[in-house]
């Protein structure tokens, strides 16, 4: 998907999320191999019921996660967009969790080094089990210019609280 077209990005529809959690299993069984929602790059958030928000790298136009990290361990993939994590030069700092804005990179127990979307390589396999299940939450856009998708990259609670309150009106 990442072609001619530019940089991808995934647009997050919280309206049409069921909070099925479908995104979270195609994630890990993509990357580890198995149904491990702990150590999917996308994480549903749902602090209030019935109000699921996924969360996952925005990919920052200016990464500060990537600046952040001592050993360079994070890299862009130019022709995506997204952060890539290099598990040989990772120490777990946390120097990456420190510098996001949304504090999205994990730490997982039984993993050497930070978990951070990858977007699959240009084709996310969350965007397609949403798809497939009929939700159509999250969708694969070309990467906006500029600061505007920093309003996505902000701490769970931040944005599940805003979501929420929309939704159910507090």
């Amino acid at each position: 998907m990442a072609t001619s077209q530019g940089q991808i990005w995934i647009l997050v529809d919280y309206s049409l999320c069921s909070g099925c959690r479908l995104c979270e299993i195609a994630c890990s069984l993509k990357h580890e191999g198995l149904i491990w929602p702990a150590a999917s790059r996308i994480t549903v958030h749902e602090d209030y019921p019935g109000c699921p928000v996924p969360q996952y790298c925005v990919q920052c136009h200016d990464y500060p996660c990537v600046s952040a990290c001592p050993t360079k361990a994070l890299k862009v993939d130019q022709n995506t967009g997204a952060v890539l994590v290099d598990p040989s030069l990772c120490t777990l700092c946390l120097s990456c969790v420190q510098a996001c804005p949304g504090k999205i990179p994990k730490v997982v127990k039984g993993k050497q080094y930070v978990l951070i979307c990858d977007l699959c390589s240009g084709d996310p396999a969350c965007v397609k089990e949403c798809a497939r299940a009929g939700y159509n939450a999250l969708r694969v856009v070309r990467k906006p210019r500029g600061t505007s998708i920093k309003h996505y990259a902000r701490p769970p609670e931040m944005v599940v609280r805003e979501v929420c309150g929309r939704v159910l009106g507090d």
